[in-house]
Order: structure tokens, then C-alpha cells, then sequence
């Protein structure tokens, strides 16, 4: 078993098991699971999915989840830690991109089982680029630690890419118009430039009439336009406050509140408690897809 300590920007463990064994659940971030070998069953949230050699999965940030092993499992599992946007070791890294692409993954892959990988080559990418990883670990310097760093960068390119391509937005059921996960991936990609979500540009970027942008939205989401994109803003207000040091201006400013007084009233309305409290219970609330009782 090869393990990195939790102070560094990442940690990354390669385990093979005959039975699972129920581990520590950390919040603040999300976790990479790849399978090197076995079949089982992964659980999230007592959704069950196939899982076998080269299996890529995202454990989302519950208490919830397992694996059923069939077969003795080799699993590496690569979690990115809040480390990540900090200056670590003498090496600095541009928060701001990290937290975007980062970011994206976390608030927009809706928690349910199942591969997040499209293709094969992507599979084979993530694969060496992991083997990589475990070998540089056992250098354990500075300088492994930035050249890991900078292969974590490729494999955050590779997940983003897949769940762009993949249904992993939460869709009304039988839904089978492209158009709207084209519509949540521009929404989610320009979260932070509230001009382009503007229901006239909207409109233009999709080829919909300005009256019936809204009711489209509605029809295929269940929720109304305008409380998706706060949903969607306040999802990066948690993790942004469980997982780094930016200010409450900084994430005012950046994601398009008037001021810290409407960021924090608009948090309380929605997610229903307090920022400070938030941030002493240290718990995802608008971020859980649904939240596990056992």
C-alpha cells in the first residue's frame, strides 16, 4: 500500500481488497477511484453499478458509498485535498484555474454510480498518467510533488472533457433533448460571467425565442432558470468555503453578488443556514445529491 500524507496537495493510495472496508469520509474534496483489477459493484447512495479492470469512478463527497467485491479488487485511489490551492512546499499554484476546473467537476457530476469515462484512449490517458503518480510518491520530494501536480492538471482535462460528454447533469426523466445538457454545460461553464447567462443570450446561443427560453428550462429541469444559476453560483460558494481561504468579497465579487450582505443573505435563503455556521458544521448541503440515512 503506497500512501501520501494529507498535509501535501494530493493523496494517493494503491490498496488491493478481498472485502471492503469502510473508510474515513472527508468533505472538502472529491476522490478518483481506478480499478487495476477485480469486478464487484460500486454503491452510491444504494445505486448499484458493475465495476471491473479499468473502471473509473468519482466518489462523491457522502458518507454513503461502497464497494460489493466479487473478486480480490487492486484499487488506487487519488484524492485532491483543499492543499491543492495553496502554496505548499515552496510551490505555488494558480488557485484561480485550479478552483475552475476543479470546481466544475465537483458541482456538476450529480453523484449517481457508474463510469465517468467515455473512451478508451481517455481510459488508457487517465491509467499512465496514474501509474505515473505512484511512482514519482515514492521519490517524495519537492520536485515529485510538482511534477504530480502538474499530472493531476491532465487528469482534472480528462474528467472535465467526460462529463461534458456524458448525461451527468440531474435531467427530468425520459429526457432526451440534447439541447438542454448543451444549454447546463454553457450555464456551468460561464457561471462566472453573468452577462452570457442573460435569458436574451441565451436565447441567440441556442436559437430560442426569448419567451420560450425560460419554459424550455422549466420543461426539462423541473426547476426555473433563475434558481438554477443561484443553485448553481451557491454550490461554488461551499466549496469555495470548505476548501480554501478566499475571501467573502473575493467570492462575492467573483461569482456575481452585489456584496457580501447579498451573498450571505442569498446563502441563508437557499441553503439554509448561515455562512458561519456552514462553515463550523463543515458539511456539503446544497452540494449532496441526496444524503444517505445508514
Amino acid at each position: 500500500m503506497q500512501v501520501l500524507e494529507a498535509y501535501k496537495p494530493f493523496e494517493i493510495q494503491e490498496i488491493e481488497l478481498s472485502e471492503w472496508k469502510q473508510r474515513p469520509v472527508k468533505n472538502n474534496f472529491f476522490e478518483l477511484v481506478l480499478i487495476k483489477e477485480g469486478e464487484g459493484t460500486q454503491c452510491i447512495n444504494y445505486n448499484q453499478n458493475f465495476y471491473n479492470k479499468g473502471s473509473v469512478f468519482l466518489l462523491p463527497p457522502l458518507k454513503c458509498h461502497s464497494f460489493n467485491i466479487k473478486k480480490p479488487t487492486q484499487f488506487v485511489f487519488l484524492k485532491f485535498t483543499d492543499a491543492i490551492f495553496k502554496t505548499t512546499n515552496r510551490m505555488a499554484i494558480d488557485r484561480n484555474e485550479w478552483f475552475k476546473e476543479s470546481a466544475y467537476i465537483l458541482s456538476n457530476y450529480n453523484q449517481l454510480p457508474g463510469d465517468i469515462i467515455k473512451n478508451d484512449v481517455d481510459r488508457q490517458h487517465l491509467d499512465k498518467l496514474t501509474s505515473i503518480i505512484l511512482q514519482e510518491s515514492q521519490k517524495n520530494n519537492n520536485e515529485s510533488i510538482t511534477l504530480i501536480v502538474s499530472l493531476m492538471a491532465s487528469i482534472l482535462e480528462i474528467l472535465i472533457r467526460n462529463i461534458k460528454k456524458g448525461n451527468f447533469f440531474e435531467l427530468a426523466q425520459n429526457n432526451t433533448d440534447e439541447r438542454i445538457t448543451k444549454m447546463l454545460t454553457y450555464i456551468n461553464e460561464n457561471i462566472h460571467r453573468p452577462e452570457l447567462l442573460k435569458i436574451d443570450n441565451l436565447a441567440n446561443t441556442f436559437s430560442m425565442s426569448p419567451t420560450y427560453v425560460s419554459e424550455f428550462f422549466r420543461k426539462q429541469i423541473n426547476l426555473p432558470l433563475r434558481e438554477y444559476i443561484i443553485k448553481a453560483k451557491l454550490k461554488l460558494v461551499e466549496i469555495r468555503l470548505l476548501n480554501s481561504d478566499f475571501t467573502l468579497t473575493e467570492i462575492a465579487d467573483d461569482l456575481g453578488f452585489t456584496d457580501v450582505s447579498h451573498l450571505s443573505k442569498t446563502f441563508k435563503r437557499y441553503v439554509g443556514t448561515s455562512i458561519r455556521d456552514f462553515k463550523k458544521q463543515g458539511e456539503y448541503r446544497l452540494l449532496k445529491r441526496n444524503t444517505c440515512t445508514i
